[in-house]
């Protein structure tokens, strides 16, 4: 799922650009945001380790994986940034062929994309778990204790849609009437056999019937957003931590019957790395627990809607939140 998520806006404007290449940085993709240690220590141990981190080239994944880069490099190590990698088949073979150590994941990825499951395990810390143990197991990697963030399948309501109808939570949309079940839809996640027809049935509707055909559009991922907020549909299908929930000022519903998979982010590490080096994990187990939704929401916004540099708003953060400075 996470590999069809919107892709990012260009990294960087021409005149950041041309500043970067004026001070005789790389590209975005190589460059690394300075810091000072915070309450992220220098760690002597990691003086000169060489660790290449590796992300996706969507926004969320351009700000994380500038974030862990900027984070080791700060606590010593000799850091690659190899951020903006196509794909999550790009970044997971990677890891696999060891030109990657760590990278942002997602573990509903981990298990359903790369561990090939087809059902989804209940629970967060259980579906950690389960990747964790067999991703270590069968490809010596490294699965960190996860953060709150969960990136996942939701519907959101428009800001008039939220007022008039005033519900919380998918199962109380079958208690609505039938003409207010109108719903904006991708088109693959109206045909995946995991998508739009069994999530209704999981809160006991039924497409083509107390969901008439005609009362679901199917559009583009980036028009949904729209139009939801412009009230097209009551019910517009989203990415819990996509920028343009609060920019368009969307609500999104819980998913009170756990329908769709967990992918809370965490850190992917190659595991002698982390056996020679266990201070990496200390690091980690500061940052992850700050990671929320609500966080990654205001920094995926000042990407896409505001236009500003990944790994800048990656390094702000971990400044205001003290962990650099």
């Amino acid at each position: 799922m996470r590999a069809r998520q919107i892709l990012p806006r260009a990294l960087v404007a021409g005149a950041l650009v041309a500043g970067l290449a004026g001070c005789g940085l790389q590209n975005a993709n190589g460059f690394i945001a300075p810091a000072e240690p915070g309450t992220i220590e220098q760690y002597d141990s990691l003086e000169g380790v060489p660790i290449t981190v590796g992300a996706k080239d969507f926004t969320e994944q351009l700000i994380l994986g500038n974030m862990f880069a900027t984070v080791l490099q700060t606590a010593g190590a000799d850091v690659t940034n190899r951020t903006n990698i196509a794909g999550s088949n790009g970044v997971r073979n990677a890891l696999l062929n060891r030109t990657v150590d760590v990278s942002p994941e997602y573990t509903g990825t981990g298990w359903i994309s790369y561990l090939l499951h087809d059902e989804p395990v209940k629970g967060e810390e259980e579906q950690w778990r389960a990747t964790a143990e067999e991703d270590k197991e069968e490809n010596q990697l490294i699965w960190l204790r996860p953060a709150p963030m969960n990136n996942t399948y939701a519907f959101a309501m428009g800001p008039e849609a939220n007022e008039r109808l005033g519900i919380t939570k998918l199962s109380e949309i079958q208690d609505l009437p039938e003409e207010e079940r109108t719903f904006c839809v991708e088109d693959e996640f109206y045909s995946r056999n995991d998508g739009f027809g069994p999530m209704l049935e999981e809160y006991g509707l039924k497409l083509g019937e107390s969901v008439p055909d005609d009362q679901v559009l199917r559009l583009d991922t980036g028009v949904v957003y729209t139009a939801a907020a412009q009230g097209d549909c009551n019910f517009g299908e989203v990415f819990t931590t996509d920028g343009r929930i609060p920019a368009l000022e969307l609500t999104s519903l819980e998913d009170d019957q756990e329908f769709f998979p967990l992918y809370n982010l965490t850190q992917v590490i190659q595991e002698d790395l982390l056996e020679e080096h266990p201070e990496i994990e200390e690091i980690f187990a500061e940052i992850n627990p700050a990671l929320t939704n609500e966080v990654m929401l205001e920094l995926n916004a000042r990407v896409d809607v505001e236009g500003e540099e990944p790994s800048l708003v990656a390094v702000e953060w971990l400044k205001a939140e003290g962990f650099v400075e």
